[in-house]
């Protein structure tokens, strides 16, 4: 039953169980690139499954039980329980089946320079910049990210080059898995409690990540967070920090400033020594800190500082991270993906330096162990709003077996002295929205799950 890792070559035919989520697609673009017969199927139909479609990759919506049957090897997401049907039939018939980490993992091996971007913030927009930065010193990268980048039109590109650029996921540690040659940590909190338990044991992970380091490898760490610069300690390969309050850090920001947009402005020092004058076109000092990262690995690699600085300078950021969707009425609309306290806390920094009258959020939470687990730090954090509004809880992958819901959230956001409206259909928040809204206000849709789909309805 196990996909024999040195040889893709006699898998002719693979199927994807989940192919309609980010990473699953990039996974079937990349072996439908390399010429192999590549089906799948997913639960929902989407443009990702509308796409993959249009390039010959047979994505069937509900389960393809013909397809898994016939397939050499079958790919699957985390998501995908035992009892799924097609699971059922692989294992009736005995074909070679690899999680969706597994696989990844495989194709860090197959690149000299596997560069794998980890941390419980931040991994999207730090691995779209470093690949950009690739992309314009016409390195050739290959490139796996959790969102759509423009200057590659999707999530994915299969490059010519020795370099892989990935984001590394840490969730049921995942990034164990992984053959990095390049290892960028970018912060460690106390996310995916429903798999560590305990900050203790997502630190270890963190920890064992770094141990897979060869001597030869780079180990790039924020020198602001405590537990990513305690790593140093535990690997031989070279290392590189980075940081805006850590002055020992070799790559450090100075004299930071922010336009009317909440760009940042900044120098950049290595070892003390000026580097160069960066400018950002996304909002926040989180992506700085972003930003120091990227600067940090690329110039180990090369590149030089004006191309970095200009491609940097054309970063206008990752989908679903505070991205601009449109306006009404002269009211802004952003949205962005964050789902934990300290996602939250930094759109608040980074929209508070944007030109705009009053703030508005429409939350949806994510999970109801994360929401129960951060319930109080939620609430402290929706707080730096003007207005807040709440939907129902994004499921995802669980069972309400807790018994929470959004109505605790309100209730406890209420308790801050805090004003909190809790509406629960998606028609109705847009009506709320457009009924109190005035001239100059932002509006922010935040969350990992559907309520992406409100900014649209206002905007239209």
């Amino acid at each position: 039953m196990n996909f024999e890792m040195n040889d893709l070559s006699k898998y002719e035919h693979i199927h994807l169980i989940g192919i309609g989520g980010i990473s699953m697609s990039a996974i079937a673009e990349t072996l439908h690139n390399w010429n192999h017969t590549v089906t799948g199927s997913d639960l929902n139909q989407s443009e990702i499954t509308d796409k993959l479609n249009s390039h010959g990759i047979k994505t069937s919506i509900g389960h393809d039980l013909e397809n898994c049957k016939k397939a050499d090897l079958i790919i699957y997401s985390a998501a995908i329980k035992e009892d799924d049907p097609e699971m059922v039939i692989a294992k009736e018939n005995s074909i070679p089946m690899v999680t969706r980490g597994e696989f990844i993992g495989y194709l860090t091996k197959l690149y000299k320079e596997s560069i794998c971007i980890s941390g419980t913030h931040g991994k999207t927009t730090t691995t779209s910049m470093i690949s950009l930065c690739f992309l314009k010193a016409n390195l050739d990268p290959s490139i796996q990210v959790g969102a759509i980048l423009d200057a590659i039109d999707g999530n994915y590109q299969v490059g010519n080059s020795d370099y892989f650029i990935v984001e590394s996921c840490e969730y049921q540690a995942n990034f164990l898995k992984l053959f990095p040659k390049t290892e960028v940590i970018l912060n460690i909190d106390d996310d995916h409690l429903d798999f560590y338990k305990t900050f203790d044991n997502v630190v270890k992970a963190f920890q064992d990540f770094v141990k897979i380091l060869e001597p030869d490898g780079l180990l790039v760490v924020n020198a602001d967070d405590a537990n990513c610069l305690n790593l140093k300690t535990i690997t031989k390969s070279n290392f590189i920090s980075y940081g805006i309050e850590n002055s020992e850090a070799t790559f450090l920001a100075k004299n930071i400033t922010f336009d009317k947009n909440g760009f940042a402005i900044f120098d950049v020092y290595k070892n003390n020594e000026f580097l160069h004058r960066f400018s950002l076109s996304v909002a926040g000092k989180h992506n700085i800190l972003n930003a120091l990262a990227c600067i940090s690995v690329c110039d180990y690699y090369g590149i030089d500082k004006e191309t970095l600085a200009d491609a940097l300078k054309s970063f206008t950021g990752a989908s679903r991270r505070l991205e601009y969707k449109g306006s009404f009425n002269n009211v802004s609309v952003f949205d962005d993906y964050g789902h934990h306290p300290t996602e939250i806390l930094a759109n608040v920094n980074a929209i508070n330096n944007k030109d705009f009258h009053e703030s508005w959020v429409i939350f949806q939470p994510h999970t109801y162990s994360r929401t129960a687990a951060h319930l109080e730090a939620f609430a402290e954090s929706l707080s730096g709003f003007n207005h807040i509004v709440l939907v129902d809880i994004y499921a995802a992958r669980e069972k309400n077996t807790i018994g929470i819901s959004s109505q605790d959230l309100a209730d406890k956001i209420k308790s801050l002295g805090k004003e909190v409206i809790y509406i629960k259909d998606f028609e109705d928040v847009v009506k709320y929205i457009k009924s109190n809204v005035k001239p100059h206000d932002l509006v922010l849709t935040l969350g990992a799950g559907t309520v992406t789909e409100i900014g649209p309805m206002l905007v239209k």
